[in-house]
C-alpha cells in the first residue's frame, strides 16, 4: 500500500465518526424537541440527551440553532421522501392529490407531543426570522406539489388560491391536535381536508383529475 493511501484512510474514518456525531446530537435534539417543544431545546440538553460531554456540540455545529436548522432539514427530507412515494403510486391527479395529504399526516407522527412541538417553531418563527427560514421550504414545496397536479386543470390565479386555503387547513388540524381538549384524530383531520379539497375544486375538475 502506498503512503498516500495510508494518510488517506485515517481521514475518511474520521469523517465516517464526525458523520455519526453529528446525526446522534440531531437525534437527541428531536428527541428533547418532541418532549419539550422548543424553549426546552438548550445545549447542555443535547448533549446529556445524546451521551456527549458539554462542549461536543460546538465541535460539530456553530451553536444550538445550526443543530435545530438540521433537524428542521431532516424531518422535511422525511416527510418529502414519504409524499414522493405517494405520489409515485397515484394512477391520476386526485389520487396525487390525496397521496400529498397522506403525506402531510403521517401516522406515526400525528400525536399531541408531535402537535406542540412544531406549534412551538412556528410560534417562534413569526418574530425570528432565523426560525422562519426553516419554515418557508415546506411551503414551496407544498405550492410546487399543489400545483403540478393541478395546472392542467385549473388557471395559476385559482391555484394560488386554492393552496392557501389548503396550506391553512394543514396548519389548523395540526394546531387542533395540539391544543384540542378533545383528541382530533388522524382520519378526521384527512377527511376535513379532502372534504375542502373536493368543494373547492368543484365538480368539473374532480372529474377531470380522476380521468387522469
Amino acid at each position: 500500500m502506498s503512503t498516500r493511501a495510508l494518510k488517506a484512510k485515517p481521514k475518511r474514518q474520521k469523517t465516517r465518526i464526525e458523520d455519526i456525531r453529528r446525526v446522534e446530537l440531531i437525534d437527541a435534539a428531536h428527541r428533547i424537541f418532541l418532549r419539550e417543544g422548543l424553549k426546552g431545546l438548550t445545549t447542555t440538553k443535547i448533549c446529556a440527551e445524546a451521551g456527549m460531554s458539554q462542549g461536543i456540540l460546538t465541535y460539530y455545529f456553530r451553536d444550538k440553532e445550526e443543530v435545530l436548522f438540521e433537524m428542521v432539514r431532516m424531518n422535511n427530507r422525511v416527510l418529502a421522501d414519504a409524499i414522493v412515494a405517494n405520489l409515485r403510486m397515484a394512477t391520476n391527479g386526485w389520487e396525487r392529490l390525496i397521496g400529498l395529504i397522506d403525506g402531510n399526516f403521517p401516522a406515526a407522527h400525528y400525536d399531541r407531543p408531535t402537535a406542540r412541538a412544531w406549534i412551538s417553531l412556528y410560534a417562534e418563527a413569526a418574530h425570528n426570522e432565523r426560525y422562519a427560514r426553516l419554515i418557508r421550504p415546506y411551503y414551496r414545496r407544498l405550492r410546487s406539489n399543489i400545483a403540478a397536479i393541478l395546472k392542467p386543470v385549473m388557471a395559476v390565479a385559482e391555484i394560488d388560491h386554492f393552496v392557501r386555503g389548503f396550506a391553512a387547513m394543514i396548519d389548523g388540524l395540526w394546531l387542533r391536535r395540539g391544543h384540542s381538549e378533545t383528541d382530533m384524530w388522524l382520519n378526521e383531520a384527512k377527511l376535513l381536508l379532502v372534504e375542502y379539497a373536493e368543494r373547492m375544486l368543484g365538480a368539473e375538475v374532480l372529474a377531470r383529475l380522476k380521468a387522469g
